[in-house]
């Protein structure tokens, strides 16, 4: 292990006044640096809830989750990792818990070395205050619920599944020594901590004796779970390398943004901008935004092409925009500013004041997004056109994607200069 370094970032607690999910932070941190360990030690992994805010409170690694499967992932990094002198913590809510228990119990039957904690405030708090299976019957009357359903013991279920170590702990002056004794079990360990939701349960940690189950211990003299070795080739090994064989003009940073509609090839444009940037010499960064129908509705790319290696793929204010559906311009329109670069299809506002352009005219449906990059590319020459068929001559669509590409030399001539509209009374 490297020399103990605090666990704990400088970060202000995000939790509600009188939480108790900021006392369970602190415990596992200081159970942590108790047993020594450093920062870089330590595999953090939540998912959505109040529980889930922890991400920038640890200045460990960090891996944030779908809601319920963050034992998953967890176990996922342990498996890969398999080192003794690293540790997995999971945290979750009982909200998470409930939703994917599933995983609990798997990661119990295979007794993966990693500590999952439960923080268990009976509640789902960020949504309101609904029912939770974790919810104990005494709390549903308490709030009047309507289920009548029996709660779990998830630290039954888990010993029963063949946790190593599981526990449920109450009194919160007992969490630091009971996580310390969980984390230093080898194979898989439950700790349900009781936390107290002030906004939608008790006000005081005092009334919450009534509404909680008795805690508890259970131990498995189990081995630790280990996943199976096998040789095999990596994925990566037969990638193809983008070797730099084209110059750019970029000096520093551009961010891009392509916006059309699903199915109109938005994505791959996007991709072979990026593809084609690295092959320029340049850094490049690639993600898409799409509804969830996939195949209706609007679809929207950002590329950030950079000279400089690129630390954050965020694009908040885009240097260029390109639109060739009313779909894709509705989705990206609040994002242009003075600065930025504006290239629409004529289609979209004939008569506006933006550069437009016949891009669907002359790249078609499927084209018209990568025709207006190619026609961005030669415009500003921020790398050879060249670069961009280069990138697609491989590809089992090369005639129409270079057919695309070359129909940005068929757009007329027309330029509108990009004067932003005001409002006026």
């Amino acid at each position: 292990m490297e020399t103990t370094k605090k666990i704990l970032t400088n970060v202000k607690m995000p939790f509600c006044p009188g939480c108790g999910h900021g006392v369970c932070v602190r415990s596992i941190s200081k159970a942590l640096e108790n047993l020594g360990y450093s920062s870089k030690d330590v595999a953090m992994v939540s998912d959505i809830g109040c529980s889930g805010l922890v991400d920038p409170l640890f200045a460990t690694h960090t891996i944030h989750g779908l809601h319920g499967r963050s034992p998953a992932l967890g176990v996922g990094v342990a498996l890969g990792m398999d080192n003794p002198d690293k540790k997995v913590i999971v945290i979750q809510g009982d909200g998470g818990a409930t939703i994917g228990l599933q995983h609990i119990l798997e990661a119990s039957r295979r007794n993966v070395d990693m500590t999952l904690v439960v923080i268990n405030n009976l509640l789902y708090g960020m949504t309101g205050g609904q029912m939770s299976g974790l919810s104990t019957n005494e709390f549903k009357n308490y709030k009047h619920s309507d289920d009548d359903a029996e709660p779990y013991d998830v630290v039954n279920l888990a010993h029963q599944s063949g946790a190593a170590f599981s526990v449920r702990v109450n009194n919160i002056s007992n969490f630091t020594d009971v996580l310390k004794e969980a984390m230093s079990t080898p194979g898989f360990s439950l700790v349900e901590l009781s936390s107290l939701c002030t906004s939608h349960g008790m006000k005081k940690i005092s009334e919450m004796k009534d509404f909680i189950v008795a805690e508890e211990t259970l131990k498995n003299n189990r081995p630790i779970g280990v996943s199976v070795k096998r040789d095999s080739t990596s994925l990566l090994k037969n990638l193809k390398v983008l070797e730099t064989q084209y110059t750019s003009t970029i000096n520093d940073t551009i961010g891009v943004v392509i916006a059309g509609s699903a199915g109109g090839g938005i994505q791959s444009a996007a991709k072979i901008l990026a593809q084609a940037a690295i092959l320029s010499g340049l850094h490049a960064t690639m993600k898409g935004e799409y509804p969830i129908t996939v195949g209706t509705g609007f679809s929207v790319a950002e590329v950030i092409l950079s000279k400089n290696p690129i630390n954050f793929s965020g694009l908040e204010k885009p240097n260029v925009v390109l639109a060739v559906t009313e779909d894709g311009w509705n989705k990206v329109k609040n994002r242009i500013t003075f600065e930025s670069k504006v290239l629409v299809d004529r289609k979209i506002c004939a008569d506006c004041s933006f550069e437009a352009k016949d891009f669907l005219k002359v790249g078609g449906k499927k084209g018209a997004a990568l025709s207006a990059v190619a026609y961005w590319v030669k415009e500003s020459g921020v790398f050879p056109l060249a670069a961009l068929n280069k990138v697609v001559e491989d590809s089992k669509y090369a005639v129409s994607l270079q057919k695309a590409i070359k129909s940005a030399e068929e757009l007329q001539e027309v330029v509108y200069s990009y004067v932003p509209k005001t409002n006026k009374k």
